[in-house]
Order: structure tokens, then sequence, then C-alpha cells
């Protein structure tokens, strides 16, 4: 096990060196940030000067260079817009994204889940294809016009959700979390649940699917022959054998939350780093859009590393495989 976390580790280190190449290339190349930062009746010479100040009159190569002798440190630039360390802005946002994608993936599983294993043991009952049609609906609707749905309904028709905002938070080990308050919950329940309904209709099928397919070998007519209950049959034999797939797909689709929560988070308002993003995006604040995306990558590499490592424990096979 060890070894195969080694050969992750590494592996992990290789993709973020890449990735960290290609997001600056890509971002550095588009635009100039200092039309947007200075006066626009500015002339040449406090342009030259602005320009020498951000450092954008050095060559790209020696830009990528200083970028990644300063992110090995933890610097990853100062914001040309807000003068203060990129990273320190993406840490103080990145809480509240973590906390939306964390409970909408908790949504998405705790119904996903169960509502999956009904369909697929009970296949042609209606409330099976009740579940599968309004999993159709969730896989078609976007997301930007579930959110809107939402706040009219919920918000503007009812009034029992707030709209916009994080609500009240309270620090949990220098944290600020809003999900331990009622004026929190209150406003994570509409972009939570938005952002979780695209999830929990993919869990829905994935379940259904592997539900069916398990029912069908040799090991549950074996389980069934021996005497043991429905419900012991599905907790001792089909729950492990579809929970492999369900853990690789709920991982990888935890960090598309992640990193494409910036939808939800615009329409709710919600001050996560997607919003810091669109903001920083504006007026091209390179540094920024660089640390988020690099933030964001980190974090969907963590992810994909601890899905592998709980794929071993769930699979030992998995480890074998890897190491022929």
């Amino acid at each position: 096990m060890l070894n195969y976390a080694l050969r992750r580790l590494l592996w992990s280190a290789a993709t973020l060196l890449v990735m960290s190449l290609l997001v600056f290339a890509g971002v550095y190349a588009i635009g100039n940030p200092v039309d947007l930062l200075i006066n626009p009746q500015a002339d040449q010479a406090e342009i030259a000067r602005a320009t020498a100040l951000l450092g954008l009159d050095q060559p790209l190569w020696r830009q990528y260079w200083m970028f990644f002798r300063g992110a090995l440190g933890g610097d990853l630039g100062i914001s040309f817009a807000a003068s203060v360390p990129a990273i320190t802005l993406i840490l103080e946002r990145m809480p509240a994204t973590l906390e939306l994608a964390l409970t909408a993936m908790l949504i998405a599983v705790m119904l996903g889940i169960p509502l999956g294993l009904l369909a697929g043991l009970r296949p042609k009952s209606w409330l099976a294809r009740l579940i599968m049609t309004l999993s159709t609906f969730g896989l078609a609707l976007p997301t930007f016009w579930v959110g809107l749905m939402l706040i009219m309904v919920f918000s503007v028709q009812l009034g029992w959700l707030p709209t916009t905002g994080r609500g009240a938070t309270i620090d949990v080990f220098g944290i600020p979390l809003s999900i331990f308050t009622i004026d929190g919950l209150r406003h994570l329940l509409l972009p939570a649940t938005t952002l979780a309904l695209f999830k929990l209709a993919l869990l829905i099928r994935l379940t259904r699917a592997g539900t069916q397919d398990a029912m069908l070998q040799d090991y549950v007519r074996f389980a069934r022959a021996k005497g043991l209950s429905e419900s012991a049959v599905l907790r001792s034999h089909v729950l492990p054998n579809i929970l492999i797939p369900i853990v690789t797909v709920a991982g990888l689709e935890l960090g598309s939350l992640i990193a494409f929560a910036i939808v939800t988070e615009t329409v709710f308002a919600w001050p996560g780093m997607g919003k810091l993003l669109i903001d920083s995006i504006n007026v091209l604040d390179r540094p920024v859009i660089v640390a988020y995306l690099l933030a964001t990558v980190c974090l969907f590499i963590l992810i994909n590393l601890l899905v592998d490592l709980l794929y071993a424990l769930l699979d030992p096979r998995v480890q074998a495989g890897d190491a022929r």
C-alpha cells in the first residue's frame, strides 16, 4: 500500500508541475492588465512604470521562473487590483467554496444512493419510473436556470429562504463556516441544492445500473440459496461491489463541483473562489486567476489521490494490478 501511495504522489507532483506551466502560459498570454488598471489618459512613461512595477516587462519564461520559485515557498504573487498576496485572497474564499461543494455532494450521495438502489431493486415499479424520470430532468436542466427557478419560488414567491450571500458564520478551528448556524443553513440550502441536482441524477443512474448488474451475478444467487435475507444480501454482497465505481465517480464529481461552482456562486452571490475568479477576470488580475486555477488543480489532484487510495482499500486487486 505504501509503494502504491508513493507512486500516486509522484504522479500527482508531476501533474501539478505540468498544469502550473500550462495555466501560467495560458493566462499570461491573454490581454494586458495595465490597460485596465491605470488611467486611460496615462502617458507612455506612466504605462511603462506600471508595467515594470507589475513585472510584466520581463520575458514570459522569466515571469514563469519567478512565479515558480515563489510558488515553491507559498508565494503566488501579489494581486494587481487588491495589492495583497493572491494566495491570501484565495484562502479567504476557499472555505465558502469547499463548504458549498461538500454540502452539495453530501446531498447527492445521501439521496442518490438510496434512490438508485430503490430504482434498481424494483425497476418495474411506478416509483422507480418516477425516480428515473426526475433524474432525466436533473441531467438535462441547466444549473443557472435551476438556481433562478429556486430563487423565484422559494425566495420571491414564498419568501422562505434568502436569495444571496452566505449568512452568519462561526469559526471552527479558525475557519468560518455557515453550516453550523440557522441563518447560514438558510443561505446555504438553495445554492447547495442547485449544485447537487446534476450530481444527484448522475449517482441515481450509476447506482441503479450497478444494482441491476449485481443482482444478476452468481454470488447474489449463492447468497440467496444459503438462506440470507434480502437486506443481508444487499448489505453484504450488493453494496460493497457497487460502491467502488460510486466512490470513483463521486470523488471526480466533487472535484468538478469545486472547480465549476462558478455559475452557482455567481447566481447566488456566494462569496467563494468562483465569484472571486469572475471579479478577477473582469480586471485581468493575473496572479489571482493563476492562484485560483492552481489551487483548484491542487484540490482536484488531492481528491483524485484520496480516491485512488480509497479505491485500493476497497479493491486490493487495484494495488496488485498497478504493481505489474
